[in-house]
């Protein structure tokens, strides 16, 4: 990754010029902070071996056997077989102790020395020797091509002294290239070391944006690959497609560990559920579960409707189910006991018996009345003619 801090001088990106120990974290890959830097420590008791970090964040362990006053981030001319090399210093003091500890490296005669901090003339030949790894790294691809290795070449890294060539590759079987190193070493004339990676080591060699948006772990801190493996998206209902759970190495991605111990303790009181509950609706089966909520979704066969019951009444339900009973439904046990219609309106049913015999009489009555004919009804009111005369 290059410099992210914006600083140009001539066109060219100078940096930040703050040793190595870049604010941004983006002047090196695998970069780290040193959080003891500004504590005193015993001079003393120094700790006297110091992390080197080489070309795509790749850090050995050197003893600083005489005592120099390094700088994180100083250039030092190291000692490696049969020659030497320029590295940065990464880390110092009682941190590449622990470092030690963690990556089980003993400190014993093994640990190489330091000879000196790196001149202007070492760095200007060292950039001389690294613009010979982008040819030998085409070339190289084009001899495999015509050998008709089933490899895959990577990257190349030049010793500083210009005697040395490390060539990593990666291949999913066993690879016979001895032939290779022979033709290589007669055509740049240099010794050859071939050096199988991984494929997320790859990866992390070449960097990388994920689809997270942010630069690949294994490009920036990840150094430790552990075993990921399907179950662990299995755990946290992800769906297995393998185009969304690879990385840009083919792998599964390391992020799938990153919160496994989460949702495993999460997953403890979740019921395990091998078949469907039995209700007397019907059968009901598990759609999809919430594991930090604690809810799971059940649905019928029949029916589009999910029902989210908590894990308390799955556990009832289960519980009724292995004793050979069947709830009602999936929220209650027993249905409430619905009461007819005609007894609840059997007191308006008899007010209705009662005034319906009333009502027949008023009508009768009336009927009788409005039968008779006028005529006779007023001749009682009619006056007798000629009732005056004598």
């Amino acid at each position: 990754m290059g410099c992210s801090c914006g600083t140009t001088k001539n066109g060219a990106v100078s940096g930040c010029n703050n040793n190595g120990a870049c604010n941004t974290g983006g002047c090196n890959k695998m970069n780290v902070f040193d959080w003891l830097s500004n504590m005193d420590m015993p001079v003393e008791d120094k700790f006297k071996v110091v992390e080197v970090r080489f070309k795509n964040g790749r850090k050995e362990f050197f003893r600083n056997s005489e005592n120099y006053n390094f700088t994180t981030g100083d250039a030092v001319v190291v000692e490696v077989p049969n020659g030497h090399h320029i590295g940065y210093i990464s880390l110092q003091g009682e941190l590449v102790r622990l470092q030690m500890q963690k990556k089980k490296v003993n400190n014993d005669d093994e640990i190489k020395k330091i000879y000196r901090l790196a001149h202007q003339k070492d760095l200007e030949k060292f950039e001389d020797v690294k613009k010979r790894e982008l040819p030998t790294l085409y070339r190289t691809r084009e001899i495999i091509r015509d050998l008709k290795l089933e490899m895959k070449l990577s990257d190349v890294e030049y010793q500083a002294d210009n005697m040395k060539a490390t060539f990593f590759y990666s291949a999913d079987d066993r690879v016979d290239f001895r032939e290779l190193i022979k033709l290589l070493a007669s055509e740049f004339r240099i010794r050859v070391e071939m050096r199988q990676i991984s494929l997320r080591q790859e990866a992390g060699r070449l960097g990388g944006i994920g689809v997270c948006g942010r630069e690949l772990c294994c490009a920036t801190w990840l150094s430790d690959f552990k075993n990921v493996s399907t179950s662990a998206a299995r755990y946290q209902n992800l769906s297995l497609n393998p185009s969304k759970l690879s990385g840009q190495c083919g792998r599964l991605k390391c992020c799938l560990n990153y919160e496994l111990e989460t949702y495993m303790e999460a997953l403890e009181d979740i019921p395990k559920i091998e078949g469907p509950l039995l209700t007397e609706k019907g059968d009901a089966t598990l759609q999809k579960t919430d594991i930090f909520r604690k809810i799971m979704w059940f649905g019928f066969n029949e029916e589009n409707t999910w029902y989210p019951l908590n894990i308390q009444r799955v556990n009832q339900i289960l519980r009724m189910n292995n004793e050979g009973k069947k709830p009602a439904s999936l929220e209650v046990d027993v249905e409430a006991e619905k009461i007819p219609v005609q007894t609840l309106n059997s007191d308006l049913a008899r007010m209705d018996q009662k005034f319906k015999g009333k009502s027949k009489k008023r009508k009768k009555k009336k009927t009788g009345t409005e039968g008779r004919d006028p005529a006779r009804q007023n001749r009682g009111n009619r006056k007798p003619k000629g009732g005056n005369q004598r």
